[in-house]
């Protein structure tokens, strides 16, 4: 990854600080971007970093001006690695009807306008990556799992879509599908799970950044599981 320019949504969550820091550990550049308005300590910075707050990459001028100021700032993008998302656990019956079109937002439509901002400059690289983040919850959904479920299951169909589209261009698209990743609010949730049978963020950085290298020229249009143990 050295002297490669990587944009990282979601920058400032935990699995997002998680990426970027492998990022600039191997050399990479990198663009941090996230709908919250100030980047948590320990976050990359310097001249190898640029950490965007405040953006809301739902709304396309945001998210077109916030690539561009990273191809600006770095002098182009060779991978954009969508980690911005949302999740909601409620029953059908007895939870908000709203939840659907707010998971798609958070999920679908961020993903899908910030692949859209970056793939001008992605297609000047010499090689150009995508990696968005799925979940394994779409291929099988579980009890509450309804609106979260179909949104992933939209990011995946963005994902084969797009890595079609992108074929002629030296531009790969692929997702990781995780299954329980190991956070704070995760073990809080679920106090008597065993989270080391879950997906360690660092872990999931390493399968992350491996599709976003040059070394996976080869493999476009995949949904990987990343699940652990579950």
């Amino acid at each position: 990854m050295a002297g490669r320019v990587v944009v990282i949504t979601g920058a400032f969550g935990v699995l997002g600080q998680a990426v970027a820091k492998a990022a600039a550990a191997q050399g990479a550049r990198v663009g941090l971007i996230d709908f919250a308005k100030d980047p948590p300590a320990g976050l990359p910075s310097g001249a190898d970093a640029l950490a965007l707050g405040g953006v809301d990459l739902s709304d396309a001028p945001q998210a077109v001006a916030a690539m561009d100021a990273v191809a600006d700032r770095f002098g182009g993008i060779d991978a954009l690695l969508n980690i911005a998302g949302g999740f909601t656990w409620e029953t059908l019956q007895n939870g908000a009807i709203e939840s659907w079109p707010a998971m798609y937002r958070l999920n679908v439509q961020t993903a899908a306008t910030a692949c859209r901002a970056a793939v001008p400059h992605l297609k000047r690289s010499a090689g150009g990556r995508i990696v968005n983040v799925g979940s394994s919850a779409a291929l099988k959904a579980a009890l509450g799992m309804g609106a979260y479920a179909a949104a992933k299951a939209g990011v995946h169909s963005l994902t084969q879509a797009l890595a079609e589209e992108l074929k002629g261009d030296n531009v790969t698209v692929n997702a990781v599908l995780p299954s329980i990743i190991d956070t704070p609010a995760n073990r809080a949730d679920m106090p008597d799970a065993d989270p080391t049978a879950w997906v360690a963020p660092a872990d999931l950085a390493a399968v992350m950044l491996f599709l976003a290298s040059e070394a996976a020229t080869a493999v476009t249009g995949a949904l990987v599981p990343v699940t652990g143990r579950v």
